[in-house]
């Protein structure tokens, strides 16, 4: 798995142009059952991908920050919102919350988080392979295929399954 992780920057950037095609090709015309066929590809890679092996997202970028995350997350800690920002947060270049360094301050050495539980919307969807109308998102699964080794193998399999 390591050697994949190493390699993935270089394959995702190899496979740039060719994706950045596909998902030009698939937002103007999105096959009718495409939600269906992603919600299929997730399933089936993430059956044989253990994210605990991996947790290259947590390693490597920070998830955005609702308001709710804030809220919810604040409260696991007994902490008021504004305890939470000034101890964990930053305001970024677009005006979202995001932490103050990655990698992620509550990823384990053992790959678990420990705010599993309460952890951010951005974190439980990700790499959002499996969301509702999947073309409108290709801007950031064309980031994704570069951090997450499943984002990379689903797109893969979404260019042989779906022919444009």
């Amino acid at each position: 798995m390591q050697d994949l992780i190493n390699n993935l920057p270089k394959l995702a950037k190899d496979k740039h142009k060719e994706n950045k095609t596909f998902f030009t090709k698939l937002k103007k015309k999105p096959p009718k059952q495409l939600d269906y066929i992603m919600q299929d590809l997730h399933e089936e890679e993430f059956k044989r991908t253990d994210c605990l092996t991996c947790a290259n997202c947590c390693k490597t970028t920070g998830p955005l920050f609702t308001d709710k995350d804030v809220d919810r997350i604040a409260k696991h800690f007994r902490l008021k919102p504004s305890q939470f920002i000034e101890q964990y947060l930053r305001v970024d270049e677009e005006n979202d919350y995001v932490l103050q360094s990655v990698p992620c301050t509550f990823l384990g050495a053992d790959n678990y988080c420990s705010i599993y539980d309460v952890r951010p919307k951005a974190c439980r969807e990700f790499p959002h392979t499996d969301r509702k109308k999947f073309q409108q998102i290709s801007y950031l699964t064309l980031k994704n295929v570069a951090i997450c080794p499943a984002a990379f193998n689903i797109v893969e399999d979404m260019k042989r399954r779906i022919k444009l």
